[in-house]
């Protein structure tokens, strides 16, 4: 949008009543954080931005902050936004993704979204057409935080979901509001547990429909009594929540991963990418899912990725391959499982689609597929850090890491995530549960 647009988008947004506008960012904690303007200074937004320390990149779960050998109390950074992307999302209130520049206009190296953004430009430079889909899982809780029925639960039940019919239709008339594509909305496997689909978009705008999925969820559930915890493990012992990723790629010949003779159809370079998303699984789990609860839902059985292998619809493999059939409208794609809700979406997707350009650039093997439950195949897969701990040694040992996502970047990472396993990590799992419920609501 340019200069002279932006009055123009302030007398739209008034006539639409609206009188704040909030631009966020999403720290390295998942949390995302926001500002909020006047209408009146939405030109301010976009062009010089709103101030902010850059200790927001290492803002943790609570109020701590993870200072950094780089990162101290001094310095500035500002959050622009761009008013094209303005959505409606409360009475009077419009959001807007931010990106994290110097006072310069330059970016910032911490800023994840800028991160996926380059990403992007990577896969187009190699001539390489990117499309994203997110899956939200998310717990419905009671206004006190504790679980928001009593009754016995019915996974993907009329019951349960009529139950809450008018929750749901508050939920779908906001969504459309806000510019959201929802593609599928059910109750899931665990107790009070909610799943929403979002439409393939470019990688920025999945992370971005995955933010604007929250705030709407978390919104509305607040008009209707309710909570909502973007949390792994809501509960100790309940049923995990993901945040699983789709990808699919296409070259100028077609889609990468149908139209060729390989393993259901997919071509070499859609099974490179395969490769390179497994070959990077074991140094990036501290991206995908570092938090201090992401470990009470990586077990074999959670159909939560736990094994570093692939199989076609294997609900328990890392990566699970949909094949280009009349029953997937959008065409073949692989779904990364093990990802969940503490993750920080722009990370995640940033690093998932660069593992897979990694894979094709250096044209490494597919591995064998794994078509059964990995808990009972003969096939070996590499071993996984599933613990905190040793997730995030993987990740600041990590060579990879640092070639994907930059040396400073993985230092605040890791610091951040080695607060939370000192302040949280030797508690029981059901204080652990209690202590993040709320950490990734908006």
């Amino acid at each position: 949008m340019g200069d002279a647009d932006v009055p123009a988008a302030a007398s739209i947004l008034r006539e639409e009543g609206v009188a704040l506008i909030a631009g966020s960012v999403t720290d390295l904690a998942g949390v995302t954080r926001a500002k909020y303007v006047p209408v009146a200074r939405l030109e301010a937004f976009a062009r010089s931005g709103m101030g902010v320390s850059p200790s927001w990149s290492v803002f943790c779960v609570d109020s701590g902050i993870a200072f950094t050998p780089r990162i101290g109390v001094a310095g500035d950074l500002r959050i622009r936004i761009d008013p094209a992307d303005l959505r409606v999302v409360e009475s009077g209130v419009a959001w807007a993704p931010g990106v994290l520049t110097d006072q310069h206009g330059q970016p910032a190296p911490l800023c994840t979204r800028t991160l996926l953004m380059a990403a992007e430009r990577a896969a187009a430079q190699c001539g390489i057409q990117v499309r994203m889909g997110a899956e939200l899982e998310c717990t419905m809780l009671a206004a006190d935080t504790g679980p928001a029925t009593a009754e016995p639960w019915s996974p993907y039940g009329i019951r349960t979901s009529l139950h809450r019919s008018e929750f749901l239709v508050d939920l779908a008339v906001s969504a459309q509001r806000a510019g959201l594509s929802v593609e599928q909305l059910h109750t899931e496997y665990g107790h009070d547990q909610l799943e929403m689909s979002l439409a393939p978009d470019t990688p920025t705008a999945a992370a971005d429909a995955v933010i604007l999925a929250r705030i709407v969820l978390s919104r509305v559930a607040a008009r209707h009594g309710l909570r909502i915890s973007f949390s792994p493990v809501p509960f100790d012992g309940a049923a995990g929540n993901g945040a699983h990723l789709h990808l699919s790629l296409a070259d100028e010949q077609g889609p990468l991963l149908s139209g060729g003779t390989g393993p259901h159809g997919m071509r070499d370079g859609g099974g490179h990418a395969i490769a390179g998303v497994l070959d990077t699984l074991p140094d990036l789990i501290g991206v995908y899912a570092g938090s201090v609860a992401s470990a009470l839902r990586l077990k074999p059985g959670n159909w939560a990725g736990a094994t570093a292998c692939w199989g076609l619809e294997n609900r328990e493999a890392a990566v699970r391959f949909v094949a280009a059939t009349p029953g997937s409208p959008h065409g073949a794609n692989i779904e990364l499982k093990l990802i969940d809700p503490s993750a920080n979406p722009y990370l995640a997707a940033a690093v998932f689609l660069s593992s897979a350009l990694r894979g094709i650039d250096r044209a490494l093997e597919l591995p064998r597929e794994i078509p059964e439950n990995p808990a009972q195949s003969a096939i070996r897969t590499p071993p996984l850090p599933l613990a905190q701990r040793d997730a995030l040694d993987a990740l600041e040992s990590s060579a990879v890491a640092a070639e994907l996502l930059g040396a400073d970047l993985v230092e605040a990472l890791v610091a951040v995530r080695r607060y939370e396993q000192k302040t949280y990590g030797d508690l029981p799992p059901a204080q652990i549960c209690d202590a993040v419920r709320l950490a990734w609501t908006c």
